[in-house]
């Protein structure tokens, strides 16, 4: 008979994220490859667990056509070198499907069906701009159950800033600025390359060379700078490029297991599932989604905001997160949010950021035994929010002094 089991995330990696369009380091790179290589980075890291062990392998893509279809989960698990008898599926739930397929898998072992399961995400933005293989309903706008400007993320950013005037472009503008300044501080601290699978590329010229670090970081990133930028979204608007996320290329991979797998293959868990919500906002302002998703995570795990001890919230815009900061009483400088930067700075390959949030998370649950509880936490398009929150097994109830 199959028993109830706790949920935990063993390990994580992803590839470096690239800069999307032909000037970016994956340009003649497929998709479906850099899936491939994450999870072969995963498994040999992870050389303990049996290959024919995994029960499923979920991957997550938001268009899925061309490189970036033909079910991902079963095509890349083959690919990869997993036994035939290993299945696998594809996720999609836009910027939340990698963190869809953890919660997906993560649902599986708990409930006991699942031992083990892989679940990522991919987005090569290069071939695939977000929509362009979409044909959206014409109802939406004929029957004004959407807003157009529903469609294009930037117009829903622009929206919050109307929604909250007091969030100014000052503010984000900041914010921008400090998550460029992070990632490097990360970068220089050695702290995000230990769960970076290197990639070979090949450039215009047909030269092979070594992708190894996020392309897309602007670390002499200045306010000064950052107020001169044109707004593309809206004129004299707020949100900038300097204040959203790049278009990215990438791709991420996780390993999660039950407790008796642990247990029998005597596995170091980093990361214990307490719980996770979804949510659905007004598409026009999908940012703020993030705040019901985590308030509904927070009833089903007993908790308050004031119990978590670390934030990886994804960084689709600066106004995004500043809302969702505001909403709960946080200060935008606040130390436990995204400490080593975000998606400001490193991009957002939309399907596959969720398990980036996590493999950050887990990271920094291993330097701080004092926090106990995480969170990861994303706005979704047509208007939706992710949440999940982690307990952090190194917890010893100490203060950190």
């Amino acid at each position: 008979m199959a028993e109830l089991s706790d949920v935990y995330f063993v390990d994580g990696v992803r590839t470096p994220f690239g800069r999307a369009g032909e000037k970016g380091m994956y340009w003649n790179t497929r998709a479906d490859d850099l899936v491939v290589k994450a999870m072969i980075g995963l498994m040999e890291r992870n050389a303990d667990v049996p290959k024919d062990r995994i029960d499923d392998v979920a991957i997550a893509a938001t268009s899925q056509t061309g490189d970036q279809g033909l079910t991902l989960g079963r095509s890349t698990a083959i690919l990869a070198g997993l036994p035939q008898t290993v299945p696998g599926l594809a996720i999609e739930r836009m910027c939340a499907g990698a963190m869809t397929a953890v919660t997906t898998m993560g649902a599986s072992i708990g409930v006991g069906m699942y031992d083990l399961a892989l679940a990522g995400g991919v987005e090569h933005m290069g071939r695939h701009p977000i929509g362009s293989n979409a044909d959206p309903n014409p109802r939406f706008v004929a029957e004004r159950m959407v807003d157009p400007g529903a469609l294009n993320m930037g117009v829903t950013a622009e929206r919050i800033h109307d929604r909250f005037p007091h969030l100014t472009k000052e503010r984000a503008d900041r914010f921008g600025m400090r998550s460029q300044q992070k990632v490097q501080a990360a970068y220089e601290a050695g702290k995000i390359q230990p769960d970076l699978v290197p990639v070979a590329t090949t450039g215009p010229d047909g030269a092979w060379k070594l992708a190894t670090e996020d392309e897309g970081r602007r670390p002499e990133t200045t306010l000064e700078g950052l107020a001169g930028l044109k707004t593309p979204f809206r004129p004299h608007g707020r949100v900038t490029a300097g204040t959203s996320s790049p278009l990215t290329d990438g791709a991420t991979i996780s390993l999660l297991a039950g407790g008796a797998a642990v247990k029998e293959l005597g596995l170091a868990p980093k990361m214990r599932m307490v719980s996770f919500a979804f949510s659905g906002v007004q598409p026009e302002i999908m940012g703020i989604g993030p705040i019901p998703s985590t308030e509904k995570a927070l009833a089903k795990a007993g908790l308050t905001i004031d119990d978590i001890g670390l934030f990886e919230l994804n960084e689709a815009f600066a106004i995004q997160v500043l809302s969702f900061l505001d909403h709960f009483g946080i200060d935008d400088e606040d130390p436990r949010v995204n400490q080593w930067g975000g998606a400001i700075a490193v991009g957002h390959p939309l399907a596959a950021s969720g398990v980036r949030l996590m493999i950050q998370l887990a990271a920094q649950f291993a330097e701080r035994p004092d926090v106990r509880y995480g969170l990861t936490a994303m706005c979704v398009g047509l208007g939706q929010g992710g949440s999940v929150i982690w307990e952090n097994p190194h917890y010893t109830g100490k203060k950190r002094k």
